[in-house]
């Protein structure tokens, strides 16, 4: 069966490999599914395979007993298949233009298996906005803070001195390595309580997973690497909750403490405050470059780096330094997030594009289309509606503004005089202006 090629490679259901044939300019991409639910993938080129999804019956799809025979009948004389116990080793063979791999035995790359990657994955702000605007607000005059603001978690008072901060967040797979996508998934979790001016105190494993299709050594590494995250911010992982499911995905609830009158939200937000962000971005290019088979090493790692870096040292900074509103940049990307603590705070925010840090090799990345996920397009579909650029603004730059981010840094709105004080790049001012209006400066 050809993978369908007029769609985008991080909106298939098999993005992971469209991706990879429109990297390398492979010819028609096959997914071959096996009796019992296995996915064998091959990337097949030349000529004279260009018609094997039209010889590769479909009723063999459905076949028990004799499958192999007549799979290796299609497949050997192109040199993919190879009798393997009685049975047949498609061996994951790619042929690209130019260039011929093959791998056997290879585990399956869990960003294969997604149609996004991390915080890529979510819905998009302008379609889950009018969703939210139907449902009525917690009336307890405990709740501290709701749903309303956008912000990153909820706050409930329990006594003067004493408050909950509770968030959930999850996503499908943004890297392949199974301990390294926990520990990612755990900390873009913890990152909410610590935007809230919160401490994270304990945690809920929260799995959509096929132990059938991936094992469950894969499973263990995902757990450990979420567990080693919540014990680096002081968090015991008290349980979870799991269901089996194809599309893997892996996050937590998160539950914080934070003092009544220490709470930080998008809402306190003051004229003339400086924009601090505390890490780079790109995570969302970096991503969709993996599943394309565009990412080099160093850019990955940088990546990863970034992704598994706990935002505490920032929030603390943060709180150091007075600050009147913290948000944490993730999926709707630095304009999105912005926004909504301009909107929140009742004012409008300037930002230099050449002040925006990026990860290495990002900007790279980002030179035309080809690294840009889902996401971030959508992100940039909305901030436009809020948004004016400055035309001497260079199109990586935009693109890097509405980077669909996973795991980001805190961005905080502080009293110029104390900007110094927290750590990260300087990228701009709240305004008196719109409600939520932005304008990107060059």
């Amino acid at each position: 069966m050809e993978l369908e090629a007029d769609r985008r490679a991080d909106e298939h259901a098999q993005a992971g490999l469209l991706g990879h044939q429109r990297a390398h300019e492979a010819h028609p991409l096959l997914g071959v599914f096996l009796p019992g639910g296995g996915l064998n993938r091959l990337f097949v080129g030349g000529g004279e395979v260009a018609a094997l999804g039209e010889r590769l019956p479909e009723h063999l799809l459905e076949r028990g007993g004799g499958v192999g025979d007549d799979l290796l009948g299609v497949l050997e004389p192109v040199g993919i298949g190879d009798a393997r116990d009685g049975g047949v080793d498609l061996g994951g063979g790619e042929h690209a233009v130019g260039q011929e791999r093959h791998h056997r035995g290879m585990a399956v790359a869990l960003t294969s298996l997604s149609h996004g990657a991390g915080c890529g994955c979510k819905i998009g702000p302008a379609d889950l906005g009018p969703v939210l605007a139907g449902l009525a607000p917690a009336s307890d005059p405990r709740v501290l803070v709701g749903h309303g603001t956008a912000d990153d978690a909820g706050v409930f008072r329990l006594r003067d001195d004493l408050a909950l901060v509770q968030t959930v967040d999850f996503f499908t797979p943004i890297v392949d390595d199974p301990y390294l996508f926990g520990r990612i998934a755990a900390t873009n979790a913890l990152s909410d309580v610590y935007a809230m001016g919160g401490t994270p105190i304990t945690a809920l494993n929260l799995v959509a997973f096929s132990l059938e299709a991936l094992g469950p050594e894969v499973l263990r590494a995902v757990l450990r690497g979420g567990a080693d995250a919540a014990d680096a911010a002081g968090a015991s992982v008290l349980g979870g909750h799991s269901i089996d499911d194809a599309e893997p995905k892996y996050g937590m609830a998160v539950t914080g403490t934070v003092h009544p009158a220490e709470v930080l939200t998008n809402a306190g937000g003051r004229e003339g405050d400086a924009l601090v962000l505390s890490k780079p971005l790109g995570a969302g290019a970096v991503a969709t470059a993996i599943k394309r088979g565009l990412a080099d090493e160093a850019t990955v790692a940088g990546a990863v780096e970034a992704m598994t870096t706990l935002n505490a040292g920032a929030a603390a900074a943060a709180r150091a330094a007075d600050a009147h509103a913290l948000t944490d940049v993730t999926g709707f990307g630095l304009l999105g997030h912005l926004h909504e603590l301009a909107l929140a705070s009742g004012l409008a925010a300037e930002v230099y594009a050449g002040a925006i840090p990026a990860l290495a090799g990002v900007l790279e990345l980002l030179a035309d289309e080809s690294a840009v996920a889902g996401g971030s397009r959508r992100n940039r579909a909305w901030a436009a509606e809020f948004t004016s650029v400055d035309e001497r603004v260079p199109e990586p730059l935009l693109r890097l503004a509405c980077d669909a981010m996973t795991s980001g840094g805190l961005l905080a709105a502080v009293a110029p005089a104390h900007a110094e004080e927290v750590p990260g790049a300087r990228l701009g001012r709240l305004v008196a202006g719109a409600p939520g209006a932005i304008r990107l400066l060059a």
